[in-house]
């Protein structure tokens, strides 16, 4: 599952709509929504995200926040490490290959480490860390 799919799961069930209700009232195949919130699928485009927003009736932050976990859902992910250092490339490669083996805490404390590292100041500035769970 994705993070875009965990959260689309999420707004859809606390609001008690069926998915395929959601995916007919989207012009989107209830396979092709079960896909997307499974992470079968790659990310949704934009006009999905938004008219995904309009249907559920979320605006603003919680919108902007739908968008991002659009933008960082990619099931299959390809790391470009052309140009890097040769320690950048083995940390991209020892990754991809150990990913599936990594518990759910190494993955959240990999993602804070690196979430310190994105922002100047070190701090979250993305906003998921509250809605993050280990899985």
């Amino acid at each position: 599952m994705t993070p875009f799919g965990e959260r689309l799961r999420e707004l859809r069930e606390v609001r008690g709509i069926p998915a395929k209700s959601m995916a007919e009232a989207l012009g989107v195949s209830p396979a092709y929504l079960s896909a997307l919130e499974h992470g079968k699928r790659g990310r949704p485009t934009h006009a999905l995200v938004v008219a995904i927003c309009a249907y559920l009736n979320i605006i603003w932050d919680e919108a902007d926040e739908l968008a991002r976990l659009a933008r960082i859902s990619h099931p299959r992910v390809t790391v470009d490490t052309a140009g890097l250092s040769p320690r950048a490339t083995e940390l991209a490669n020892l990754l991809a290959e150990r990913i599936h083996s990594l518990p759910s805490r190494r993955i959240e404390k990999m993602l804070a480490l690196l979430d310190g590292a994105a922002s100047p100041s070190g701090s979250r500035s993305s906003g998921r860390g509250a809605r993050r769970r280990s899985g």
